[in-house]
């Protein structure tokens, strides 16, 4: 069992769930595809870091964001990123030997979620993004940056056990 990144659910929306989320730190890779951004990140928590030490693995991993330039990350709509342990603090994750990794700061947030199960397909992918978009739209909420995925599972797992959801950054009423 895997730690997930913890969040605090703030609402909800039909089958949208409000979610915030403290500041995380994640390992990024842009510009690649997913098994080989996955399998750069897989060695890179295995030990393959400046101090050569082991990373636990959590859930999940995150892929295809979009960052706004303001934020201190790279801004790419082709990423896959490891979330890091919740205890670790920035100056205290290992670096990278390689420089196509960025270990990056996320400042705390809300999200809108929609849950779902199977394999993350990109046809499944699109349709719940799609559902996700058109209900924050009918109910006047405002969002930032781009769609993007989250998966929970090892490739291992059967399609009815997965957990993947879609999510995007919105405006913070407060």
């Amino acid at each position: 069992m895997v730690e997930i990144a913890r969040y605090d659910v703030a609402g909800r929306i039909g089958e949208v769930e409000l979610r915030e989320y403290p500041e995380l730190m994640l390992a990024t890779v842009t510009g690649r595809s997913d098994n080989s951004a996955f399998g750069l990140l897989f060695r890179y928590i295995s030990g393959e870091n400046r101090t050569r030490r082991k990373i636990p693995m959590t859930a999940p991993v995150i892929t295809s964001e979009k960052i706004k330039m303001t934020a201190p990350v790279v801004s790419d709509a082709n990423s896959f990123s490891f979330v890091m342990p919740l205890e670790y603090k920035l100056e205290e994750i290992p670096e990278p030997l390689d420089p196509d990794i960025v270990v990056q700061k996320i400042p705390a947030r809300k999200l809108a979620v929609i849950r779902f199960r199977g394999y993350a397909k990109e046809k499944s992918v699109n349709e719940v993004k799609s559902r996700l978009s058109s209900l924050l739209q009918k109910n006047g909420i405002l969002t930032i940056g781009e769609l993007f995925l989250m998966r929970y599972n090892p490739p291992w797992t059967p399609g009815f056990m997965r957990r993947n959801e879609v999510g995007i950054e919105i405006q913070s009423s407060n």
